[in-house]
């Protein structure tokens, strides 16, 4: 099953990809982007700032590096945290099993011989 990114992913991904600077193609294919995604998100990303367009090239500014610097510091927080949660639910899991009847004495609750 394929995994989504979210729109922070691709805006930290457009800025990764043009680095020291880039054109379109290229931000595209780095980004991994079609051409009109491409299109909505440079136009944002330029819009807030975190990138210039100048001749024909696109540049990160500097609040376009702080972006990256907060996104990297976020993401491996979210990440540990994510990692987090699934142990969670894998210990309800475990402990919600724990709660149930054996096979045996739940399918069959008058299976105990009378003594006579």
């Amino acid at each position: 099953m394929p995994t989504y990114r979210s729109r922070l992913e691709i805006i930290a991904d457009v800025l990764k990809a043009v680095g020291d600077g880039a054109k379109k193609t290229r931000i595209m294919y780095i980004a991994n982007l079609s051409y009109k995604l491409l299109g909505k998100y440079l136009k944002k990303t330029v819009e807030a700032d975190l990138l210039n367009f100048n001749n024909n090239y696109f540049e990160v500014t500097e609040k376009g590096r702080l972006f990256l610097e907060r996104f990297k510091d976020f993401s491996s927080r979210y990440a540990k945290l994510e990692r987090e949660r699934e142990e969670i639910s894998f210990e309800r899991e475990v402990l919600e099993r724990m709660c149930e009847l054996p096979q045996s004495k739940s399918n069959n609750p008058g299976s105990r011989r009378k003594r006579r």
